[in-house]
């Protein structure tokens, strides 16, 4: 069911594409549903240019025959469409969660919109019950990773901090060669202020809350899909 409901928030977002948009694509399970279905209308003759937010998902689009660029000719996009692992009435979010927070960080801030698309399990009162990832640079992670421990533990951190994969004996590691730290809040009162502080931290390299950057979400329930708007 969950992937049903994950394909119809994808379908709604295909909507809102038009003729020779610049769009951002996301990375995840949801986001990989949009990349499918935008590869369709695209051997259908829909002309669009895209920016991947990771490898996975730029092998996705060329599989499709989907046309890529890069921010670096195209600058700006008109549309970013991405999955979260959680978002709030004021569409704030959490993402992170397949490791790709940089890059689909990046490619967010430089378009012009964002629509989030999702199943209604991602919604939350506040955010926190999902792990806030934090990538980090490999480069002095002790300090790193000391430093992010006190400013989690300064904002009420319920569970501590890992590193990704270390459990498992196998490190993770993102597209960009970082390390990513997992906070476990359970819930974070002021997201701005934790954004400041971790982003003061030399090694954190940028950090999986997306603030003020989603201005549409399409959440699917058993119900239907819901159309949430920023301020509404």
């Amino acid at each position: 069911m969950s992937e049903d409901l994950k394909r119809e928030a994808a379908a709604r977002a295909i909507e809102d594409v038009r003729p020779g948009m610049r769009l951002g694509l996301g990375t995840g399970s949801t986001a990989r549903h949009f990349v499918d279905l935008l590869g369709s209308k695209v051997a259908q003759g829909l002309e669009v240019i895209c920016v991947p937010t990771s490898e996975v998902t730029a092998r996705q689009a060329e599989s499709l025959g989907i046309p890529l660029s890069d921010l670096d000719r195209l600058g700006r996009l008109d549309l970013t469409v991405d999955g979260a692992d959680e978002l709030d009435a004021d569409l704030n979010l959490i993402k992170g969660g397949g490791g790709a927070l940089l890059r689909e960080k990046i490619v967010a801030a430089a378009s012009d919109a964002m629509i989030v698309i999702a199943d209604s399990t991602k919604v939350v009162e506040a955010l926190g019950r999902f792990p806030l990832p934090i990538e980090v640079n490999r480069f002095g992670l002790g300090a790193t990773r000391h430093a992010v421990d006190a400013v989690i533990k300064a904002h009420g951190a319920e569970g501590g901090l890992k590193l990704r994969g270390e459990d498992k004996g196998e490190v993770f590691l993102t597209d960009g060669g970082h390390l990513i730290l997992d906070a476990f809040f359970g819930r974070i009162s002021q997201p701005e202020a934790l954004s400041r502080d971790l982003l003061d931290i030399p090694g954190v390299v940028q950090h999986g809350l997306f603030l003020n950057m989603c201005s549409k979400a399409y959440v699917a329930a058993p119900d239907g899909v819901k159309t949430l708007l920023k301020g509404k």
